[in-house]
């Protein structure tokens, strides 16, 4: 699985913000794998992203969506 897969992902779903997690459940890979790819299209700014809230263990919640 590589940053390709995740690209496309948000790109056919480019209305909705996804967090790494729903990202992988939906890809069926790990969030791990899910989390590299994402950090590498932010770096290369492919993807917008932010901090929407924060989860159950009071950490951050990133959101991803794919930039027009």
């Amino acid at each position: 699985m590589g940053q390709q897969e995740v690209y496309d992902f948000l790109r056919k779903n480019k209305l909705k913000w996804f967090s790494s997690k729903e990202i992988a459940k939906k890809l069926k890979v790990s969030v791990g794998s899910v989390t590299n790819s994402l950090r590498r299209l932010r770096e290369s700014k492919q993807v917008l992203y932010k901090v929407n809230k924060r989860n159950a263990s009071n950490r951050k919640v990133f959101e991803y969506k794919f930039k027009k």
